[in-house]
């Protein structure tokens, strides 16, 4: 019985400690939303007041018509889903050719692609905007988008543990009846591991529709701007709209929010995957 009690009484510590962790992590977002809903004078009051006293919605209209919104948003989901297809493609067929098969110089090759992870952005920015800019590709969405289809290491690494777990019996039972490679990694290796697609789904969108720095590097043209690139233009010199970028910010954060949901089911599932794997 004083096990029991016990065993209760540390549970609900628990809890009461998750709730305070989950609190203190929403913070800014809601400080973010109830701050897109304020007057400049209610966001710069002191002591800071949390909560407007009536809710600013057209604060929501006059970003939208700040500059091209909803053109940038546009942009940023063509960047984004881009990057999420290429990654979808391109991260599977690698990891399963690193697992599954055998061919020369595959560890040396996977251990060389491990280490290009090492290598900070600074070093290669360079180079590769030269080959971009030697292929002409400078000011358009394939910089963004491109490498993507090339593979993500951390992305490749992750499914090739997750498939070195798939016992090797049961695809030299498909290949015995007659099953190409692309036949097992299609009908056996990608519906099984659909968790940690999702997961890498969400991992790459994220990365994708918050870049800022990318887009910044190689587009010129305005037109062609992703919503990232646009939130900033509510600074300027002698005075910033808060409210305003507030609440641009949270309807750029309205994407995300419906992908997780969607994909809610899975992602759990992909994230208990790659913690057992660790």
């Amino acid at each position: 019985m004083k096990a029991k009690t016990k065993e209760k009484t540390r549970i609900n510590i628990m809890r009461i400690i998750t709730i305070l962790v989950c609190i203190i992590y929403a913070l800014p977002l809601i400080w973010m939303v109830t701050t897109s809903l304020k007057t400049d004078a209610e966001i710069m009051a002191f002591p800071p007041q949390w909560l407007p006293d009536k809710p600013i919605w057209d604060n929501y209209v006059q970003a939208t018509n700040y500059f091209p919104f909803w053109k940038y948003f546009g942009n940023s989901i063509i960047i984004t889903f881009g990057c999420v297809i290429g990654s979808l493609i391109s991260c599977p067929m690698i990891a399963y050719s690193f697992s599954k098969i055998n061919w020369w110089g595959k560890n040396i090759f996977f251990y060389m692609m491990l280490g290009t992870m090492m290598l900070p952005m600074v070093v290669t920015m360079i180079p590769t905007f030269v080959i971009f800019s030697k292929l002409g590709w400078i000011n358009t969405y394939l910089p963004l988008i491109i490498p993507a289809f090339t593979g993500t290491p951390a992305f490749i690494f992750l499914l090739r543990q997750f498939f070195k777990t798939v016992p090797n019996a049961l695809l030299e039972a498909a290949r015995i009846d007659g099953a190409s490679e692309f036949t097992i990694f299609r009908k056996i290796m990608l519906p099984l591991s659909k968790p940690i697609l999702f997961l890498i789904a969400l991992q790459q969108f994220v990365g994708s529709w918050n870049n800022y720095f990318m887009p910044l590097i190689y587009l010129n043209d305005e037109n062609l701007f992703p919503l990232a690139l646009g939130l900033p233009l509510f600074q300027g010199k002698y005075e910033t709209h808060w409210n305003w970028s507030m609440a641009a910010s949270t309807i750029s954060l309205i994407p995300t929010l419906i992908f997780f949901l969607i994909a809610q089911k899975y992602l759990i599932e992909g994230i208990k995957i790659q913690g057992m794997k660790g």
